[in-house]
């Protein structure tokens, strides 16, 4: 590392570099206003921002009319597999995304979970036979063999310790099977992964009561890991989730981040005020706490009104609409309406459910002024949640960043095009702790990605949903480029961002 950077330094009092990018207007990740420049990269690093007319470079980039920003952060991700099974990771790069977190709501490839087909939702990672490893450090190993295109931030799924080590998960944990989990945790977390998250919501984890989640929690405080939560309840009791969620954090003395933030059904419509000034007065909590300070609270959101995972009887009950995204058994009703199945089949819902599963749906259940008042709040973070092994996708997974970029920002004016990009960004490194990247300033890692902001769009859509977006013209991953005009370039420069003392990078 020194020598690399006395390398860099020598170069930069020679004026030379890798790569230059010249004439673009820089967004830089912090909210602050847009300015032109220009960006000279070395050895995968940002070296110099300015005037670069006599420095010479081994290959440039015209970024003329265009804007130049930090690398995506997709903050909630499920590509645990995805980035072995298809390391050019499109459904990503296609979006300027550089670094994704996997290992979200409770779900992760590693450690190992029983041999035979997983159970919902754990198999929203696909069936995965070929890609079980029984510790993370086995997972890890194999990333480094087969580097994927973009940059890894690995959590935890608290399910996937659960099944791990109990015989049923239908009831609370034992001690010992706490115990037994920790060690895994412990694992998972020396190996670099950056914390825990737990998917409450879901059959296999909803007999874990909370202190079970908060003996788990606890194990993260000592090495400033993070935990994150797909709560218990978004819709009729989401507002005693959110407590649970900050007891747990209190009583753990980790900081929390609540995935995918929204409030799901008719009837918890317009609730998002209520549970935005409960969030932001914990925040607040937490930065005036200067002796005894308050663990802090974030969150996530994607940027649609439906929301996607398994087939599950009881969300189909609050949406106004489900889509079937896959079912094993019956593979060629994907795509399709439920109740035009039903209809079909002359079935009950319990008894088309049934024939479909294992299955996934995309439930049609949020406001949409409720997604502009999360979108909208000062620290949301943007995460696709997207499910790259369904059928029929979730255009989340092709479309989150560009919509945000083009539709709300642009298109409605929900918010500046410097604001869309700190969402994107600066606060998610913060949050997550990835001190070297978010940010657009010398020192920096160089990912970036370059973009037309008159033109950027999602093209994916519930009909035609694994469509790259639009206006995306470069995707440069530590100085190397992995996407370019509509093109995977095949390059696989992404590292793993361990957790190491307290940080990442």
């Amino acid at each position: 590392m020194e020598l690399n950077l006395i390398s860099g330094w020598a170069l930069f009092r020679m004026n030379k570099c890798d790569l230059k990018i010249s004439g673009g207007v820089i967004i830089d990740g912090t909210a602050q206003k847009r300015f032109q420049s220009n960006v000279a990269i070395h050895d995968g690093e940002i070296i110099k921002i300015g005037d670069l007319a006599d420095w010479s470079c081994d290959q440039e980039i015209d970024a003329t009319n265009r804007i130049v920003a930090p690398g995506f952060i997709d903050a909630h991700t499920h590509d645990d597999r995805l980035l072995l099974s298809d390391p050019d990771m499109s459904p990503k790069a296609s979006q300027g995304v550089t670094t994704v977190v996997v290992g979200n709501c409770g779900i992760s490839l590693a450690p190992l979970i029983p041999e035979g087909e997983p159970i919902p939702p754990m198999n929203l990672l696909g069936g995965h036979n070929e890609f079980r490893y029984s510790s993370f450090s086995e997972y890890m190993i194999a990333l480094q063999k087969a580097p994927p295109a973009v940059n890894v931030v690995a959590l935890v799924g608290h399910m996937s310790l659960r099944a791990c080590v109990m015989d049923n998960l239908d009831r609370a944990a034992t001690k010992d099977e706490i115990d037994k989990m920790a060690l895994l945790l412990d694992e998972g977390l020396k190996a670099g992964c950056i914390g825990m998250s737990t998917g409450l919501a879901y059959p296999p984890s909803k007999k874990a009561p909370t202190e079970e989640i908060i003996a788990l929690a606890s194990r993260l405080k000592n090495v400033s890991a993070l935990y994150t939560t797909h709560m218990r309840d978004e819709g009729d009791g989401i507002m005693d989730s959110i407590h649970e969620t900050l007891k747990i954090a209190e009583e753990a003395g980790v900081n929390v981040v609540i995935s995918h933030h929204k409030c799901s059904g008719k009837p918890n419509w317009g609730r998002s005020q209520e549970t935005l000034a409960l969030i932001s007065e914990a925040q607040t909590r937490a930065n005036s706490s200067d002796n005894n300070p308050s663990p802090k609270v974030n969150f996530d959101v994607y940027p649609y009104a439906a929301s996607s995972t398994v087939l599950l009887e009881s969300f189909v009950d609050r949406a106004e609409k489900t889509i079937i995204s896959w079912s094993k058994p019956c593979p060629e009703q994907a795509g399709r309406d439920l109740e035009d199945i039903m209809q079909d089949w002359g079935l009950s819902l319990a008894e088309t459910v049934k024939k479909l599963l294992p299955a996934g749906a995309i439930y049609f259940q949020m406001d949409e002024a409720d997604l502009r008042l999360i979108m909208s709040h000062p620290t949301a973070m943007i995460g696709s949640d997207g499910l790259p092994h369904d059928e029929r996708p979730h255009p989340r997974l092709w479309g989150t960043f560009p919509r945000v970029l083009g539709h709300y920002s642009r298109d409605e004016e929900l918010f500046s095009l410097e604001t869309a990009v700190h969402k994107m960004t600066g606060i998610t490194a913060h949050v997550f702790g990835l001190k070297n990247r978010g940010v657009l300033a010398e020192g920096k890692v160089a990912d970036i990605v370059i973009f037309d902001a008159d033109t950027v769009i999602d093209r994916a859509s519930y009909d035609d949903p694994m469509q790259p977006a639009a206006g995306i013209d470069y995707v440069i991953v530590a100085g190397q480029t992995i996407w370019k005009y509509g093109t995977s370039t095949g390059l696989r420069p992404g590292q793993i961002i361990k957790r190491e003392n307290g940080t990442t990078d």
